[in-house]
């Protein structure tokens, strides 16, 4: 490998994929939160390939498809009764073969409609040491670890081994789990490419490979990895690319990866999810401080985003100290950190997560009705995923962008270019109107802190049972409590919070 792929790999860890992950979130941008960096370009769509050999028509029900039975039976005992429309229209077509190119937005089924198709063309083979036999390619750890927990019970169903393996966790065990011998590898690059350096594992048995939110890894300059490994899985194998947008960064790998795809799109990129509602709410500088807390002391709760790790970190602080049970989340973390947080967020016992854009992909959580953006997001595809963490799986939610008088052009250009047309309010803290929309109101000023858990091994991050180390006392995880000054100190230098990136 060229020195110049060598550096890119190490980059690619830096943001979330590889060994030594967890370091920073990228280029910073600004020093507070409430700052807008200057947007980068964006880029255009890019008209997909012309499918040669025509579609088979799309699926009315699971019942319909080539999948083996024990699938159908976990599909009912998950709840999962009816396809969403890019399963419906994808899984025909992906269980016989065929290479895929599918679109759809955060939270329209993407998982299933590729990894249903990938577990039943997989179920009945035994995979060699060191030599998985289907691959699954993710840009973060967050995304590997959701895809993981949504694929596991069918895995087991028909008795195929999963392994995950990102940075920031053990190699060590991550090694022994491919082994051991593993049927699917969830990976995201830089950490496969460490352990294909290392001799601990070998693509040249991979007869399914999946790029699930190519366009990301392209977007922060990660194709050499995405393609090398590609280059070295079976040259006759199957191809699917799922994605919640789809431009011209990914036009490389459709040409030169993809054979005569079968092209679903759900909705375009730009398009606006119907059951979510869009809000751009003026606010004065002075008074931005105030209403970022008074949105986050709401009942119920909430995802807010900020450009940088030491803005999230103020914020964090700040929330904790008003009586807000706020957690950051961002990629100077350490997994075990990340995962931890993110399991209170979606127990309730925290309420508040800020983060930067680590959490905008690969973050599941039931009936999450608001995300925030404290910080406008640099383009509209930002802007779309993290808005995707809501109205997910056709459940309803709002997106609400505070800006600032001197950030009101650029957010008009935003959401054009991501076809939302918001609705526009002039709002200060304490307003009746800020409350309608938000559920914002006056935090109780009693400091809290996050009790920390024990450490516990992560899941899934090594092994082909995600199940494992969840032994622990994880009841008393993310309780809040009122406490002194003092005491506030300590318990958030337990917990990270009270530390800039």
């Amino acid at each position: 490998m060229s020195m110049k792929r060598a550096r890119t790999s190490r980059t690619y860890d830096r943001f979330g994929g590889g060994a030594g992950a967890g370091r920073s979130d990228g280029p910073r941008r600004s020093k507070g939160y409430g700052n807008r960096p200057a947007g980068r370009a964006v880029q255009g769509e890019f008209a997909p390939p012309k499918t040669i050999t025509p579609a088979l028509p799309a699926a009315g029900s699971f019942a319909e498809l080539a999948m083996p039975s024990r699938l159908l039976v976990t599909l009912g005992r998950e709840g999962v009764t009816a396809p969403f429309p890019i399963q419906a229209a994808t899984l025909p077509n992906s269980l016989a073969g065929r290479d895929v190119l599918g679109r759809g937005r955060t939270g329209s089924g993407k998982t299933l409609a590729f990894g249903l198709a990938l577990l039943a063309r997989t179920a009945g083979r035994r995979a060699e040491p060191r030599q998985p036999l289907a691959l699954v390619l993710v840009p973060t750890r967050e995304l590997a670890q959701q895809v993981t927990d949504a694929l596991t019970p069918y895995a087991r169903s028909v008795s195929l081994r999963l392994a995950t393996v990102v940075g920031g966790m053990s190699i060590g065990r991550q090694a022994g789990a491919l082994r051991a011998g593993a049927e699917v590898v969830v990976a995201t690059p830089g950490r496969l490419k460490d352990l294909i350096d290392r001799g601990d594992c070998r693509l040249d048995d991979v007869g399914i490979t999946v790029l699930d939110e190519a366009d990301q890894m392209a977007d922060m300059g990660f194709m050499p990895q995405v393609t090398a490994l590609l280059d070295q899985v079976r040259p006759d194998g199957q191809r699917m690319l799922f994605s919640a947008t789809l431009d011209r960064n990914v036009d490389r790998l459709v040409r030169n990866y993809l054979h005569d795809p079968v092209v679903h799109s759900v909705d375009p990129s730009a398009g606006a999810v119907t059951t979510m509602e869009h809000h751009v709410l003026h606010v004065h500088d002075a008074d931005k401080h105030r209403t970022t807390t008074e949105i986050a002391a709401r009942d119920g709760r909430v995802i807010m985003f900020l450009d940088t790790k030491h803005a999230v970190d103020r914020l964090t602080k700040h929330l904790l100290s008003s009586g807000v049970r706020a957690a950051a989340l961002h990629g100077g973390k350490s997994q075990p950190q990340r995962t931890r947080t993110l399991a209170q967020f979606k127990s309730g016992h925290v309420t508040v997560l800020v983060a930067t854009n680590v959490a905008a992909r690969g973050i599941h959580v039931d009936n999450l009705d608001l995300v925030v953006n404290v910080d406008p997001p640099s383009d509209h595809k930002d802007y779309l995923h993290r808005g995707g963490r809501t109205a997910r799986a056709g459940e309803s939610g709002s997106v609400v962008t505070l800006v600032t008088r001197d950030q009101r052009r650029e957010v008009s250009r935003l959401m054009a270019s991501a076809g939302i047309t918001p609705r526009i309010a002039q709002v200060r803290s304490g307003e009746a109107e800020l409350s309608r929309i938000t559920g914002a109101q006056a935090p109780s000023g009693v400091p809290v802190v996050i009790t920390a858990p024990d450490v516990e091994r992560p899941r899934g991050a090594s092994s082909s049972s995600p199940s494992r180390g969840r032994r622990g006392r994880r009841g008393r995880a993310g309780q809040g409590r009122p406490v002194g000054e003092a005491a506030r100190r300590r318990g958030e230098q337990r917990s990270g919070f009270g530390s800039a990136a």
